[in-house]
């Protein structure tokens, strides 16, 4: 497996290009503000064919580049249905203080191609074996991207806003629920082994385990 990442825009949301080795078809997980040339840069470097971009939610910050992105390649942008209307408008899920800050700020176009995710469950993409797992709470559409174990190789959680190393994402947004948030954690994320590597949409890496042990939110 082959996972790239790098934070992107004035949030630092980071974007990860996942694959099943070089020279291989690769999947872009929230590619931000700025991030297109990036992404392109490491498809170059490492051989990758973009196939897709996954959403982990429609915050601007996660999203920004998803358009360019989806028109360069001509792949799907892949968003839950829950989170669909913030690629029209961006401004419809931030609170009105931010709201004011930006007021005036040109956002990207809507992406041409987009996927709405339904239900939980394995994305079809026989390359790149991916599975879709919603985790309401951060957002109504909050989705993270799992893939699977295999042999030695410890699952891989792509959770976007809903879990961070050591803290859980914010609720206070329009259709957050913090209550929601938490239980999606533990019902959901916490199911997975110690060992599955959590790759969160801000700041460093962690794993099931260490989130099960020391995150004080998940006490």
């Amino acid at each position: 497996m082959l996972i790239l990442g790098f934070p992107s825009g004035a949030l630092q949301a980071n974007c990860y290009l996942v694959a099943t080795g070089p020279g291989r078809p690769c999947a872009v997980v929230d590619p931000g503000d700025d991030a297109a040339d990036q992404v392109d840069d490491l498809c170059t470097e490492h051989d990758l064919t973009p196939v897709a971009v996954l959403l982990t939610h429609g915050h601007f910050d996660h999203v920004g580049s998803a358009a360019e992105l989806s028109d360069r390649h001509r792949i799907a942008v892949h968003i839950h249905v829950g989170d669909r209307y913030m690629l029209a408008d961006p401004m419809a899920a931030v609170s009105a203080q931010f709201a004011a800050m930006l007021a005036g700020q040109t956002f990207p176009p809507e992406p041409g191609m987009v996927v709405a995710i339904e239900q939980s469950g394995p994305l079809g993409m026989t390359a790149l074996p991916i599975e879709a797992i919603h985790t309401p709470g951060h957002t109504t559409g909050s989705t993270c991207y799992a893939v699977a174990a295999d042999g030695a190789r410890p699952g891989v959680l792509f959770t976007g806003d809903t879990l961070f190393a050591g803290t859980v994402g914010r609720s206070d947004l329009p259709g957050g629920d913090g209550p929601l948030l938490v239980r999606s954690i533990r019902d959901t994320l916490l199911s997975w082994p110690d060992d599955t590597v959590v790759l969160p949409g801000h700041g460093p890496a962690s794993t099931i385990g260490d989130e099960r042990r020391t995150n004080p939110f998940l006490q």
